[in-house]
């Protein structure tokens, strides 16, 4: 545990920063849950997994190819589904889609893990920054689309991040969805991050009158291979400071593990969660007007993929 976690304690949910994934699911049985959960094959979506299957749920396990997700299900103990999507290609997260439609059960929760970070140069898809397609408008398709499988208690829980602070100053340039003004890593990154917060509280309140919830969640800073496109220099100081700051990976995957399946969290709906406790984000993070406009402008770009 980082000396960081040790003096920073727990929240009021009983649990903190040096809370593990299998601390957070302790005496839960998950037998007959489904749930979806991407970016299964590496870092925090191959360590929840993991937990959940441990538990009882079967886990439908997505990752960037069949091959990856494969493996990565084989490699865990317990019920898991191997499926392939590719999040910067929306015939595959559209693929993904039915394929989990097809298996005919209710999803008790999606996870939205998966994401790149930090790409050193911009790069665009389909008219939008990069960063900013895969990790909103990928799983945009994915979790609308599989609303219908979605169990009347079921959650939606979207990996947002603290770097949703660093996003432009009004949370989402509107006019520059292309990234080619101005494009910094940290900057396009932080975007992309506010983005899957926003969509977390608009489908929050699109959920209420039921018993659905949506959450977004901030992990944690940890090392894993999402960092794969950062400096060196960088790199060499999350190194250094890895014994004293950084999560590990099974501590890095306890909020959004929380957020899942713990009961605690059944009635939490729209909030920016970290440590496994309610959180307060950036005020653009919580514009509704700005939420409910990323929607639109989503579905509308959506339309055309």
């Amino acid at each position: 545990m980082s000396l960081y976690a040790l003096l920073a304690g727990n929240g009021p949910s009983g649990f903190g920063y040096g809370s593990t994934a299998e601390q957070v699911t302790e005496g839960l049985d998950l037998n007959g849950a489904h749930i979806l959960i991407t970016g299964c094959n590496s870092g925090l979506g191959r360590e929840a997994m993991r937990v959940l299957a441990m538990r009882g749920a079967t886990v439908i396990g997505a990752a960037r190819s069949l091959e990856k997700a494969t493996a990565a299900c084989e490699a865990v103990e317990g019920s898991t589904i191997p499926v392939a999507c590719e999040l910067s290609e929306p015939a595959s997260v559209r693929a993904c889609v039915q394929a989990v439609k097809d298996l005919g059960v209710p999803l008790q929760a999606i996870i939205a893990n998966a994401g790149i970070m930090a790409l050193p140069k911009p790069q665009q898809l389909f008219g939008w920054e990069r960063q900013l397609f895969v990790n909103h408008i990928g799983h945009f398709i994915l979790v609308t689309g599989l609303l219908d499988s979605l169990a009347a208690d079921g959650r939606v829980v979207m990996l947002s991040s603290a770097a949703h602070k660093g996003a432009p100053k009004v949370g989402i340039e509107q006019d520059n969805l292309g990234g080619e003004r101005g494009y910094t890593p940290w900057k396009s990154y932080g975007q992309s991050k506010i983005a899957n917060l926003l969509f977390a509280r608009e489908l929050a309140r699109r959920f209420e009158g039921t018993d659905r919830v949506a959450n977004a969640v901030h992990p944690g800073v940890i090392a894993t291979n999402l960092g794969r496109h950062m400096n060196p220099v960088m790199v060499a100081a999350m190194s250094v400071a890895k014994p004293l700051a950084l999560k590990t990976i099974p501590q890095g995957a306890a909020t959004e593990v929380w957020a899942a399946v713990h009961p605690d969290a059944a009635k939490i709906s729209g909030e920016y969660l970290s440590h496994c406790n309610v959180a307060k984000s950036s005020a653009q993070g919580q514009d509704m007007a700005l939420a409910a406009k990323l929607w639109e402008i989503s579905e509308a770009k959506v339309a055309t993929l």
